[in-house]
């Protein structure tokens, strides 16, 4: 790659993340165990008779007893993918997995991409219609225009499932929604409203029938392709763009503007000239939806026209008309009702419930937790994809129009029980990693990277300044770090900053700096300059100690102890703090905190009641309102034993303190896990299985972490270094390239740290 630029290191970055540790991006994991021959019978043979027999007596039992009703298809023939246009089915494969992906981690919806290797409407259409039997839901995706309207129309009559062409209809919903917000802030009506939409292929035309279904005249919306306005009687279009002909004297976008109150946008960078939108409405509301540029950049159109309302495909303006926002919740309402079609009725209730929520105050633990600041005004008329309150509020408002549309084969009964169910269903941590990835990306920070000869460690700061996370400090001896980045595709080793120091014009201040932290404690100032020159931990966190960095990551190359003894000469705890490690253990649907895991073998009641505090801490940052239990192999006494009375007494620290959090103990672990343990003791101060788990020293705390880590499946976040006056970061020996990264990217957000 010689002519390697910064746009293809993103390119090189996004190939190692979809070949390391496995191939692509998804896999199938078993919901029942598999493990004994018994299971194994019940799974397959002999077992698997009595569902069959069930379901060929009555299909709908097909719901109950397979997965297809939590199932949808991805299905492509790459003949649109993104904006690469036709680079056929295979090539597609990546965006379909990705799609897959999107659907489980937003509205855990299984998924499953399909590409068809057919230009062949017929047979494109003949291919999925049999695949019925086997899902629940039908995402098409991908597929050029027009015959993306003849495949989606067949399909739609000819299966019993619901089908939605996302690449039309998904990107309508937004559009909607935030024309209705725009539309709400203007004082305008529907039925009033002038609107030029700019191109004519799927996604435009879909956009067009959603408005004009919500309320807008036909005859006030005019849609140019690239010869200009379609009006009756013009001879190049085709029966899809022909019915949204509407009378007009203008013959060019220009003159279809003048005095328009609304511009929607679907065609190409730059289709939007400022000098048009001068002529505009007062307050006009322009949709610039091009991707990956604009057809006007929001700064041009806001030089013209200071009171626009603005809306953009990207997610570096406010007001991202982003898919994820619908699809992902209108198949989860569809499926949960086991929906037969994703209807007009069902488009509008998801259009609504999405511009609604923009409109609801943002509550403080989602402000707080997500980053969201916003309030519903000019530059917030579209809710951020990671707000949480999407799954509930959407899925729930399609599955009712389903119902009261007549198209839900499963009406749901108890709609506050299903609101909760849906809230459930997700874990909120991972919507809050996805935030505090963009809080780094809007506060870049300088993070030391003690290892960087380590391929590993030098893949994930590579990716630290790829992804614009910020600047990453490479220690380690210049020429082999330069090597090494150039063996990894980097064609410009001199752009990244290396820091060596047998030639860092920094060693004599750090000296000094460390001798003066050590002379009182047996170290001559030989053994200081030894250190600085010959210990990269020290040398790192000498960095940051002297404001060279922002925080620090080490760990691939010695143990977690030895590498915080060396840190710990450079750094210290924060004043009145004890530093600790918290593992952090995230399954489907929980995230559970475990701590101290790294540091304090035996801790005090003192210890203990700290720990509980700051760990609760971190887990309000990350989404979660803290339960916490002190853990013991006793619950509330039994059995007695002599190591119970420091947990006693850390409960009886927060009593007096009056901490704003649930705590209790000491309690074994089922007690504080197990709902049905937990019943056992109604006086429990727990309202729920406890998400932090404090544990009463070090040898417990180490061991089960490394034994959930290894055994139980969990994804494992750290260990986490807590209560440095410095944000440090020690990552475990095995770490791979996105756990550094992820380390790295909490501690210069101040998650942790």
């Amino acid at each position: 790659m010689a002519d390697d630029k910064p746009i293809a290191f993103t390119t090189r970055e996004a190939l190692f993340y979809h070949e390391t540790v496995r191939p692509g991006k998804i896999e199938i994991i078993a919901s029942k165990p598999m493990t004994t021959q018994r299971d194994l019978s019940l799974a397959y043979s002999p077992g698997v008779a009595a569902p069959v027999q069930a379901i060929a007596g009555d299909p709908s039992l097909a719901a109950r007893y397979t997965a297809r009703s939590n199932l949808v298809a991805v299905i492509s023939n790459g003949t649109a993918i993104l904006g690469m246009g036709n680079l056929g089915a295979l090539a597609a494969k990546p965006v379909m997995e990705g799609k897959s992906v999107l659907f489980k981690r937003f509205a855990d919806v299984d998924s499953i991409d399909i590409e068809l290797d057919t230009e062949d409407p017929e047979a494109f259409i003949n291919a999925v219609a049999l695949m019925e039997p086997t899902f629940g839901g039908i995402n098409l995706e991908d597929i050029a225009a027009p015959e993306c309207f003849v495949i989606e129309q067949a399909l739609r009559e000819r299966m019993n499932i619901p089908v939605m062409h996302d690449d039309q209809h998904g990107t309508a919903i937004i559009a909607a929604a935030g024309l209705i917000n725009a539309l709400h802030l203007t004082g305008r009506d529907l039925k009033d409203v002038r609107m030029v939409v700019n191109g004519a292929g799927a996604s435009a035309l879909a956009c067009t029938a959603l408005i004009k279904a919500l309320g807008v005249p036909h005859d006030q919306v005019i849609v140019c392709d690239r010869s200009g306005p379609i009006y009756p009687g013009r001879a190049d279009v085709d029966q899809w763009k022909s019915a949204h002909a509407v009378p007009t004297e203008a013959r060019t976008l220009e003159e279809a503007l003048k005095g328009a109150d609304v511009f929607l946008g679907l065609s190409a960078a730059g289709a939007l000239k400022p000098e048009w939108v001068r002529d505009m409405a007062p307050q006009p509301i322009i949709f610039a939806m091009a991707n990956p540029d604009p057809e006007i950049l929001p700064e041009d159109a806001k030089a013209v026209r200071p009171d626009a309302i603005i809306a953009t495909g990207r997610s570096d303006y406010p007001n991202q008309v982003n898919n994820v926002l619908g699809f992902p919740f209108i198949f989860r309402g569809a499926l949960d009702v086991q929906a037969t079609a994703i209807n007009e009725e069902m488009k509008i209730a998801a259009a609504k419930a999405i511009a609604a929520l923009a409109r609801e105050r943002v509550p403080d633990e989602v402000a707080a937790a997500y980053g969201v600041n916003h309030k519903f005004g000019t530059d917030y008329i579209i809710p951020a994809p990671f707000d949480p309150r999407l799954m509930e509020v959407v899925s729930s408002a399609v599955a009712k129009a389903a119902m009261d549309s007549g198209v839900a084969k499963a009406p749901i009964d108890d709609f506050d029980a299903y609101r909760l169910s849906l809230k459930a269903r997700l874990n909120p941590t991972t919507s809050v990693l996805t935030r505090v990835y963009e809080d780094a990306k809007a506060n870049p920070k300088r993070v030391v990277f003690a290892e960087a000869e380590e391929d590993v460690v030098l893949r994930a700061a590579i990716q630290f300044r790829d992804f614009g996370y910020g600047t990453p400090v490479l220690v380690g001896r210049t020429k082999a770090v330069a090597d090494k980045l150039h063996m990894l595709g980097v064609s410009d080793p001199g752009s990244f900053e290396i820091q060596n120091s047998a030639d860092s014009e920094l060693v004599p201040q750090m000296v000094d700096y460390l001798y003066e932290r050590l002379k009182r404690r047996g170290r001559t100032e030989r053994d200081v300059r030894r250190m600085v020159n010959q210990e990269r931990n020290i040398f790192a966190a000498l960095l940051v100690a002297l404001g060279h960095g922002d925080a620090m990551i080490s760990g691939m190359t010695r143990t977690f102890a030895q590498t915080m003894r060396e840190v710990s000469l450079v750094l210290d705890p924060k004043p009145d703090a004890k530093a600790f490690g918290i593992h952090l253990m995230i399954g489907k649907n929980y995230t559970v905190f475990l701590a101290d895991t790294t540091i304090n073998e035996r801790p005090s009641s003192e210890d203990l009641a700290h720990i509980a505090k700051e760990t609760a801490a971190v887990a309000r940052r990350l989404g979660h309102e803290p339960r916490v239990a002190f853990l013991s192999y006793s619950t509330f006494g039994n059995p007695e034993g002599r190591w119970l009375e420091n947990i006693r007494n850390a409960v009886h620290i927060l009593d007096e303190e009056g901490v704003d959090f649930e705590y209790e103990g000491e309690m074994a672990p089922d007690a504080a896990l197990n709902p049905k343990v937990m019943e056992l003791y109604p006086f429990s101060r727990l309202s729920a299985p406890a998400n932090v788990l404090v544990m009463p020293g070090l040898q417990s705390a180490n061991l089960s972490a490394k034994l959930l880590r290894e055994l139980a499946g969990a994804s494992t976040i750290g260990p986490m270094m807590v209560g440095m006056n410095k944000p440090v970061q020690i990552a475990p020996m095995t770490a791979i390239a996105p756990d550094i990264l992820t380390l790295a990217v909490l501690a210069a957000a101040g998650v942790v740290g």
